[in-house]
């Protein structure tokens, strides 16, 4: 197809993308762990998109899934009908689901869950005669999504200093970060942010039970959540355990929260879970907002309605889809073999650090992980753990390098706030196979001495600070 050139020196094209001064590679093809642009070059999906495919590219029984859902029933308003594979879906769920959690609310990306999840809290609180409590507390860093409630619980500072008069004020404690906060590991914060602002204002606190793209798969200590649920319990405050990220396998577990449990060995049980990316897989826009049964019913009791609703909500299209993912996960003990050959991505990557400085292991401050989900955070000083000047985007530099190589990563620069190290994130497909590790930590390696050499030949235009 002929297109003309536009003012950014590349092929025009109409599509509004987001990133407006570069050209993107033409996809045109998946198979595994691998995709295939139009010239036939292959890149080793090493982030799963935006940590999403968990499954991996192109598998067929999946395809056949969706194209049998769509000769019955692609759509119907989910106000007035329910379908059969959103009712499948649910009941799959609520088996993997904490005790008292068990309704699913379908909805078709994690901002969406998010949004969703904050308004039933909400909710909830007004209907059962407690409507003073509308403040949310967040942690930072910390990201939930990118609707405007969604964004007002996130520590994401470029944001808010664009959007910030159209968000709602959120409560914000330091997020777990082993790395560099060790101090702040037993909930303590959230204690004090109640306290501080009282009990009867606070609806609900949000979390990943294990960190994102925001502090890099950093882990909380065991206690951590066993006391989060312990404080809000005792202040009436639910807890939101965001697991858009991490739900479906991504750790090792189904829920990255099964790898926390109560002093006395119990498992913990948050009021509502949101779910995305691994739920889906990647074959269609899914999401989950999952609510306790209290507060369904408290909600049934009152007003009978939730007061949130969206075109493509309980869609039996997308369920179908991530049905067929889950079903295939099951089926082929991807949990699994997402916690035995996690270890292995691990090691791999961490050998990357005991190299020679011509090697550009010097920029790694360190590498941190579990299951399918693993982080390597860029630093200027090892020792000191300072990080690069914000404006050098030495992750990015990173991902384009590594992306010249047929190797895809996921950049986060200066996390959100500027004064934590640059992240790239490594989270495969669960299907990827030791050779595969081995030819993606041999792209990582050779993407960190180019971008090494960039620095010190100042291709970047920037001095570490």
């Amino acid at each position: 197809m002929n297109r003309k050139p536009n003012n950014f020196g590349r092929d025009a094209s109409h599509v509004f993308y987001r990133k407006l001064n570069q050209a993107l590679p033409r996809i045109v093809r998946g198979e595994g762990v691998y995709l295939f642009d139009e010239s036939g070059k292959r890149y080793l999906d090493a982030c799963g998109g935006a940590m999403v495919c968990n499954i991996g590219h192109g598998v067929p029984e999946i395809a056949d899934a969706i194209a049998g859902q769509s000769r019955k029933i692609s759509y119907v308003n989910g106000t007035a009908f329910t379908n059969e594979p959103v009712e499948e879906l649910a009941d799959f769920l609520a088996s993997k689901l904490p005790t008292g959690l068990d309704r699913s609310y379908f909805l078709s990306s994690g901002s969406e869950a998010t949004e969703a999840a904050l308004k039933l809290a909400r909710q909830y609180h007004v209907e059962r005669g407690e409507p003073g409590r509308r403040i949310v507390i967040a942690q930072t860093p910390g990201y939930h999504g990118n609707t405007l409630l969604a964004l007002s619980a996130s520590a994401r500072g470029h944001y808010r200093a664009m959007f910030g008069p159209w968000l709602t004020d959120v409560i914000m404690i330091d997020a777990p970060y082993p790395y560099r906060n060790a101090s702040r590991l037993d909930g303590s914060a959230l204690e004090t942010a109640i306290r501080n602002v009282g009990a009867e204002n606070v609806a609900a606190f949000i979390a990943e039970p294990i960190g994102g793209s925001s502090t890099g798969a950093s882990i909380p200590s065991p206690e951590y959540f066993g006391r989060v649920r312990e404080i809000c319990d005792r202040h009436g405050v639910l807890f939101i355990c965001d697991e858009v990220l991490t739900g479906a396998g991504r750790t090792g577990t189904f829920f990255a929260l099964e790898h926390f449990r109560h002093a006395n060995g119990a498992a913990i049980a948050p009021d509502i879970i949101t779910m995305g990316k691994g739920l889906n897989g990647g074959y269609a826009p899914l999401s989950a907002m999952i609510a306790s049964q209290s507060i369904v019913e408290t909600i049934a009791a009152g007003s009978g309605s939730f007061m949130h609703a969206q075109t493509y909500s309980h869609n039996p299209l997308a369920a179908a889809a991530g049905l067929a993912v889950q079903r295939y996960i099951e089926r082929h003990n991807l949990l699994e073999r997402a916690s035995k050959v996690g270890e292995q991505l691990g090691s791999a990557l961490r050998e990357l650090v005991s190299e020679g400085s011509d090697s550009g292991a010097d920029l790694i401050g360190d590498v941190r992980g579990i299951g399918m989900l693993w982080a390597v955070e860029l630093v200027a000083d090892r020792e000191t753990k300072r990080p690069f000047a914000r404006e050098l985007k030495l992750a990015e530099a990173l991902v384009a390098n590594a992306r010249e190589r047929g190797l895809v990563l996921w950049a986060n620069v200066g996390h959100a706030d500027g004064k934590n190290g640059d992240l790239v994130m490594v989270a495969p497909p669960f299907t990827i196979e030791p050779e595969q590790i081995e030819e993606l930590a041999n792209s990582l390696r050779a993407s960190l001495r180019d971008t090494a050499e960039q620095l010190l030949t100042s291709k970047l235009q920037g001095e570490r600070e």
